[in-house]
C-alpha cells in the first residue's frame, strides 16, 4: 500500500515510509480512503452538499459541516471545531456521496456537526506534525508510568489533537481498569488534557498492522473498516478443524477472513442432506463421516464397519432418504457407492509441468567413485617411430640390483 509520490526514487535512495505523514493529497495510501465516483459530474439542481468526511490519523472519521462555504477538494488540510481548540484533519470525501456515508455510518443531522474553520495554514500544519512526531516517545512513557502503577492494561496508540491542547490514549484491556491515579499522573507528566479511549484487540491489530498466515498484509490494516462477529460455526460449516492455534489471527480473535467464504458454503449446503441423517440398509445402518460441497458428494460408513467409507452423491442419498421415509431399506451402500477417481499419474505429470512425482525417491548417483579421466596423461601413438638421434634407454637391468622394501635378507649361513 503505497502512492506514487512515496513508491518512487528522489535520485539518491527512496524514501522510507509517507514522508508527507498522509498529507499528499493524493490519499491513495490510506485504508480508509474512499473513491469519489461523482466528481466528475455536477449536480445542476441542488447546491453542493456543505457536509465533509474528515479523516484522522488513519483510523478516525468524522464529519464536519462547511457553513462557510470554502472551496475544499479531497486532500486538503483543514483546521476544523474541537472540544477544546481545534484540530487538524484531511478531507477524504466531499459531495453528493457523504450523504450516502453519514446514512451507513448513523449520524446525525448536520446542524449539529461542527464546523470547519478555515483551510489550514503552514503555522498550523508545523504544529500539527511537531505534535505528531513526539507521539512515540509519549507511548513509551506513558507505558512506564502504567507498568509503575501494576495496571492491568495495554497502551497501544497515542494521538494528539493538532493544537496539542489534548491527547488521546489508546489501551486495551480484558477487564475494567481504574486509571484515575493513572490521569493525574499522565496530566502531570504531560501538562495537557488527558483523554482515555478503550479499544477492542481487532482495532489494536489493524492500528499497528503486521503479516497474517496468509503472507499478506492483514486485512484490518489495509482495507476492512467495519468488524463483523466471527463464530466457531464459521469453521464448522467449512470443514475447518478447531484448532484455536490455526483459526485465531494475531489479536487473538477468530480470523476475520473465516466469514469471507460463508455465504457461498451455507448457500451450498442447502442442497445436502442432513449429516446427521442415518441411512438404513439391510446390511446395516450408515452415518455421515464427511461432506464435500464441492463435487457433492458425501462420505458413509456401518455403524459395525466405522472405518470403511463408502462414497455417495447426494443425489443417491435422498434416494436412500426417500426409501427410509417409504418404510423400505436399500440393499447396501456398496450398491449406491461412486469410485472415487484418482489422478494417473501421467495426469499429474501434466499438471507439475511433465515432471515425475517420484524423481526424488531414486536414490543419488554417487559421482565422486567415477574414475575422472587424467587430463595430464600423454597420449603416445604406437605406431610413431623413433628418430635416429635419440639414444635407446637400457631398461632392462637397472632395477634388478636395488633391494626390495620391506623385504627378509637372506642368511648368507
Amino acid at each position: 500500500m503505497a502512492c506514487t509520490g512515496c513508491s518512487t526514487d528522489n535520485g539518491t535512495n527512496p524514501p522510507k515510509g509517507c514522508q508527507s505523514h498522509g498529507s499528499c493529497g493524493t490519499d491513495s495510501c490510506n485504508k480508509l480512503t474512499v473513491f469519489d465516483w461523482l466528481s466528475n459530474m455536477s449536480a445542476v439542481t441542488e447546491p453542493k452538499f456543505d457536509v465533509v468526511e474528515v479523516r484522522f490519523k488513519n483510523s478516525r472519521k468524522e464529519f464536519f459541516r462547511n457553513a462557510d462555504n470554502i472551496s475544499l477538494s479531497i486532500g486538503d488540510v483543514i483546521a476544523t471545531e474541537a472540544s477544546s481548540g481545534h484540530d487538524i484533519g484531511v478531507i477524504t470525501l466531499t459531495g453528493e456521496l457523504v450523504k450516502t456515508q453519514m446514512k451507513k455510518k448513523g449520524a446525525g443531522p448536520k446542524d449539529t456537526l461542527p464546523k470547519v474553520y478555515r483551510k489550514a495554514n503552514q503555522k498550523d500544519i508545523d504544529v500539527w506534525t511537531e505534535y505528531r512526531l513526539k507521539e512515540d516517545r509519549i507511548q513509551v512513557r506513558a507505558r512506564e508510568i502504567a507498568m509503575y502503577l501494576k495496571l492491568e492494561m495495554k497502551i497501544s496508540d497515542v494521538e494528539f489533537q493538532g493544537d496539542g491542547s489534548k491527547v488521546i490514549f489508546y489501551y486495551t484491556a480484558s477487564e475494567r481498569v481504574d486509571f484515575r491515579q493513572l490521569i493525574k499522573d499522565f496530566a502531570q507528566e504531560f501538562r495537557t488534557k488527558i483523554e482515555m479511549k478503550q479499544i477492542g484487540f481487532r482495532q489494536e491489530a489493524s492500528r499497528l498492522g503486521g503479516i497474517g498466515s496468509c503472507g499478506r498484509e492483514l486485512c484490518c490494516s489495509t482495507w476492512l473498516t467495519d468488524f463483523r462477529s466471527v463464530n466457531t460455526s464459521a469453521a464448522r460449516y467449512q470443514q475447518l478443524s478447531l484448532n484455536p492455534q490455526k483459526l485465531a489471527g494475531q489479536c487473538g480473535k477468530l480470523k476475520c477472513c473465516l466469514n469471507y467464504e460463508l455465504d457461498t458454503y451455507t448457500d451450498a449446503l442447502k442442497n445436502f442432506p442432513n449429516t446427521d441423517t442415518l441411512l438404513k440398509t439391510e446390511k446395516g445402518d450408515a452415518l455421515c463421516q464427511k461432506i464435500d460441497i464441492f463435487k457433492e458428494v458425501m462420505w458413509f460408513a456401518y455403524k459395525e464397519n466405522v472405518a470403511h467409507w463408502h462414497v455417495l452423491s447426494t443425489q443417491k442419498v435422498k434416494e436412500i432418504i426417500e426409501m427410509n421415509k417409504k418404510g423400505s431399506k436399500a440393499v447396501s451402500l456398496e450398491d449406491y457407492a461412486e469410485e472415487v477417481k484418482d489422478h494417473s499419474e501421467k495426469e499429474l505429470k501434466d499438471m507439475v509441468g511433465k515432471e515425475s512425482l517420484t524423481r526424488f525417491d531414486a536414490p543419488k548417483s554417487n559421482r565422486s567413485n567415477k574414475k575422472k579421466p587424467n587430463r595430464n596423461k600423454t597420449n603416445f601413438k604406437t605406431d610413431a617411430k623413433p628418430s635416429n638421434t635419440a639414444k635407446p634407454i637400457n631398461t632392462s637391468n637397472t632395477n634388478k640390483n636395488r633391494p626390495r622394501r620391506n623385504q627378509p635378507k637372506k642368511n648368507e649361513d
